[in-house]
């Protein structure tokens, strides 16, 4: 049953692309590209061993991929495919 100007499974297809972006962006913040590093490439502080044995391809510390972390979590959460109809409420 549609209600508005959503169509029949909008909230699905919503719930879908939602959850494809989260992986996509997932994926694109793994580096595991080559061998981890054995300092930060932000701080030039070194990476303790046991984070690049846990980490493989590992470029930041722990403090730094913190930082990084925060810079990208103000996106989360935003539907930029929210419906018309979601919008109007």
């Amino acid at each position: 049953m549609a209600s508005g100007w959503a169509k029949d499974g909008a909230v699905q297809d919503q719930i879908d692309s939602t959850v494809e972006d989260g992986i996509n962006e997932a994926r694109q913040r793994l580096q595991r590209r080559g061998p981890s590093l054995h300092s930060c490439e932000e701080c030039d502080e070194p990476i303790p061993e046991a984070r690049r044995q846990a980490v493989p391809g590992v470029r930041l510390c722990i403090e730094c991929q913190a930082e990084a972390d925060r810079r990208q979590s103000h996106h989360a959460g935003y539907n930029r495919r929210g419906s018309k109809d979601s919008q109007l409420r």
